[in-house]
């Protein structure tokens, strides 16, 4: 079994290695506050230095951090992993970033002679307890069947989708849609209310027809009662709904919806929710108490 570290311990990625380390596997964990390695540390993972130091005591490093700046620091920055890097390691990004972040990770991986693959995530804080996340992959095949395995543990779908970039790309239209769908569902509510309908009952008549899904019914209550625990964070949404503008500028596909949303994450931002749920985009829908 391959040793393996893991970087960045946050919501995501504390959840997904726990679930290795409970599985059995060898994991070696960094995070840049080191009291987020503590509980992990405690179920048995070794505490790594830095990022260098976990890539060049393990086969292969995961990282999940929070944007592209955050997953470029944990590269390039001093003791990043690409110094503890050599020949035949694996590196996988499995944070939700650019296909170019992506692309520009993936030839430094290579010119150590290392391996690169791009993993990205789709599910948020419970499917990553529960190791029920989808996996998009995309990069060094070789790589992909090694850690196919730990995916397995980490999420119930796992998805090769080709050369490096393909799976940012994948993972940016997805989340593009779940923040078109959150904002058109605050709407939905919205004009209920103003309408004289409870909230309740759209929720139901949504549930019983073709549109019902598993995002409404978990944060229609939340957005009812103006509860936002945090499972994604809005200015990840947000983040997510720009990079996936910039994708569509660069092939040239209108999105005047996506736009659209991405102005409402923009004004919940302005209104210091961006360490809320992404539902939370609610406190910018709403319309204002008489």
């Amino acid at each position: 079994m391959a040793k393996l570290g893991f970087l960045g311990l946050g919501i995501m990625g504390a959840a997904m290695a726990r679930n290795l380390i409970n599985a059995g596997m060898d994991i070696t964990v960094w995070n840049r506050d080191p009291k987020k390695s503590e509980p992990l540390v405690e179920l048995g993972a070794t505490l790594g230095e830095s990022p260098a130091d976990v890539a060049a005591s393990c086969d292969i490093t995961i990282a999940m951090v929070s944007d592209p700046h955050a997953a470029r620091a944990i590269a390039f920055g001093e003791h990043g992993v690409i110094q503890g890097l050599s020949q035949g390691k694996g590196y996988v990004e499995m944070s939700t970033i650019d296909p170019e972040t992506s692309q520009e990770i993936g030839e430094a991986v290579r010119a150590k002679d290392a391996r690169y693959l791009e993993a990205p995530v789709s599910g948020s804080k419970k499917p990553a307890e529960d190791g029920t996340l989808v996996i998009l992959a995309a990069g060094e095949r070789s790589l992909y069947n090694e850690m196919k395995e730990a995916f397995d543990i980490m999420g119930k779908l796992t998805v090769y989708l080709g050369d490096i970039g393909q799976g940012s790309a994948m993972k940016l239209v997805v989340n593009m849609v779940m923040g078109g769908m959150m904002t058109a569902f605050c709407e939905g509510i919205a004009l209920a209310q103003a309408s004289g309908l409870a909230a309740e009952d759209l929720f139901a008549v949504l549930d019983a027809g073709a549109i019902s899904n598993p995002m409404f019914r978990l944060k229609g209550p939340q957005i009812e009662q103006e509860s936002f625990p945090t499972a994604f964070p809005l200015k990840h949404m947000q983040k997510d709904m720009r990079l996936a503008l910039a994708l569509a500028e660069e092939h040239a596909v209108p999105m005047p919806t996506a736009a659209a949303a991405n102005s409402s994450f923009l004004r919940a931002r302005s209104l210091d929710l961006g360490d809320k749920d992404f539902a939370a985009v609610w406190q910018a829908i709403k319309p204002p108490k008489a």
